[in-house]
């Protein structure tokens, strides 16, 4: 996985493979292939999720811990 990869460059190539799978422009030679890519992708962009989320819970959580 690229170092420079992004949530929203990960979510379109998803969203493209999913199309062209979709759109049956995908042939079988390559079908395993855009499939593996896919659930990289799919794993690449939860941990992101997951990530955020821990940290933006942190954030709230200190917020809370300075007014109180």
């Amino acid at each position: 996985m690229s170092k420079n990869l992004t949530y929203e460059l990960a979510y379109k190539e998803l969203k493209d493979i999913a199309e062209a799978i979709d759109n049956e422009l995908v042939s079988v030679d390559v079908l395993a292939e855009k499939v593996k890519r896919a659930s990289e992708l799919i794993e690449f962009c939860q941990k992101r999720l997951r990530s955020t989320e821990k940290e933006i819970n942190q954030i709230i959580r200190g917020m809370e811990a300075k007014e109180e």
